[in-house]
């Protein structure tokens, strides 16, 4: 078997457990099987060059990390990624900023990260990269003679060309992913825009019968590959965290109400604010749910500093005030709004107490959220997913309650559905999305990727063996 070498921006902490985010458990799945390398930055940052990785391994993987120059990091991270990739990513450009030395620091930490990862790389291996943050990489590697079958998979939505455009530089962006092999995405819809995107004249790529791009004396390829969970974890988290003490006084809280309860990152994709107004909605147009529904919104504090994220915040806060000063009872307070992060297990057990998973952001690559709640349901009595058709687990879970997240009155509507739905009805949508998550698990993720990149290096093979 072939080693793989997977690339991210941030990498797990090899003297610790593995995450169990579905980056860490789909890249260590993969890993594990043949030795391989995980590469990436370590989280920590120095004011001068960066030092040349010191591997260390763990359960067969090796881990090589750097540190990045404090500086640089500032303008790539904050900036451009952050600034300007994920706000264009997600068809915000209201928050879209471009600055040439954000961009500069951007492919200055891609040339790092391929000068520091060039020479632990064998001419056999495949590069498996992950994320917005390192599109250049393939081109800074290819740059350094490396040959590599190199692949990258892009967790997060890409917009249409005519929306790519706002970005100076996106014939360099575009370009730079046409360097891979193998470029993945979520959803058929982004992949198309890629394509669409690639072929254009002033980007020079060529759409083949097989689907494949020609660009320049390349073959790119490019597949849909939604990224799942590993669903009997969540299910066994769930079932075995249910009788925590923790739990039990969750339970014990709600004196017989019916939890409502979502989980993102404070970030604006996610449609935190209209989630609100919806709710508040819920309310006032069916008062049989006033004081016997509590809706828990767990939303932890991201990228503290950047603007953005301090007003979205300070904006939640406001709306949870306003809903619970206009509803609330001496019994009876409507809204929790929790800017913390809550252990894996409880919220697991968590989401199996909820009858509705709340799951609405305005955009998504694809919300690995809304599978593990599906996951976590006690399927006797399940609970009811109301999920955003913005997020591409929407091209999935067709079983869930579909919502336009702009659309409050019917993400309330959706809701009122979710909570009034029969028993049976709801034992009938679960089996069907349970059935989805099986068949596109993380391990199934994992593999179509990496056998789609292994067969791009076939061809090579039997050109040397012809040769000789």
């Amino acid at each position: 078997m072939r080693r793989i070498v997977a690339v991210s921006n941030r990498v797990a902490d090899a003297t610790k457990s593995a995450t169990a985010g579905g980056l860490a458990i789909g890249v260590l799945g993969a890993l594990e099987k043949g030795g391989g390398i995980w590469f990436g930055w370590n989280g920590e940052l120095t004011d001068g060059e960066s030092r040349d990785p010191r591997p260390r391994v763990r359960r067969g993987v090796t881990y090589a990390t750097i540190d990045l120059n404090k500086k640089l990091f500032e303008q790539y991270y904050n900036g451009f990624c952050n600034n300007t990739l994920w706000p264009l990513f997600h068809f915000r450009l209201g928050f879209f900023e471009y600055h040439r030395s954000e961009f500069d620091a951007y492919l200055a930490v891609n040339d790092v990260f391929a000068s520091k990862l060039a020479p632990l790389l064998a001419h056999d291996d495949v590069v498996w990269v992950h994320d917005f943050h390192l599109i250049p990489l393939a081109a800074a590697l290819r740059r350094l003679g490396q040959t590599q079958p190199m692949g990258f998979f892009l967790h997060i939505p890409l917009p249409p060309f005519e929306v790519l455009r706002a970005l100076p530089v996106h014939r360099e962006l575009l370009t730079q992913m046409c360097a891979f092999d193998v470029v993945g995405f979520q959803t058929e819809r982004d992949r198309n825009a890629f394509v669409i995107a690639a072929s254009q004249p002033e980007i020079g790529g060529t759409l083949l019968p097989d689907g494949a791009l020609r660009f320049g004396d390349r073959i790119v390829r490019s597949g849909v590959f939604p990224i799942g969970i590993d669903v009997a974890s969540c299910a066994k988290l769930a079932s075995t965290h249910a009788a925590s003490p923790q739990l039990e006084s969750i339970r014990a809280s709600l004196v017989g109400r019916q939890l409502l309860i979502a989980a993102d990152r404070l970030d604006y994709s996610k449609g935190l604010p209209k989630r609100f107004r919806a709710y508040e909605m819920l309310l006032e147009r069916y008062e049989q749910h006033r004081s016997n529904v509590v809706f828990m919104q767990i939303a932890p504090r991201t990228r503290s500093g950047v603007r953005a994220y301090t007003e979205i915040r300070h904006e939640l806060e406001r709306a949870a005030g306003n809903i619970n000063g206009k509803y609330a009872e001496m019994d009876w307070v409507p809204l929790r709004y929790l800017n913390r992060v809550v252990d894996r297990g409880t919220l697991m057990a968590m989401f199996r107490l909820a009858r509705i998973g709340f799951v609405t952001p305005t955009r998504d690559g694809m919300n690995l959220v809304a599978k593990e709640y599906v996951a976590a349901q006690d399927p006797s009595d399940p609970g009811v997913l109301v999920l955003s058709t913005m997020a591409g687990a929407a091209d999935e879970l067709e079983d869930a309650v579909l919502v336009n997240p702009h659309d409050v009155d019917a993400v309330a509507e959706g809701i009122h559905r979710g909570l009034t739905m029969p028993l049976e009805e709801r034992r009938e949508r679960h089996r069907a999305m349970l059935h989805v998550l099986r068949r596109n698990d993380i391990a199934a993720w994992r593999n179509r990727f990496i056998d789609t990149l292994v067969a791009t290096s076939r061809p090579r093979v039997l050109e040397r063996r012809r040769s000789v």
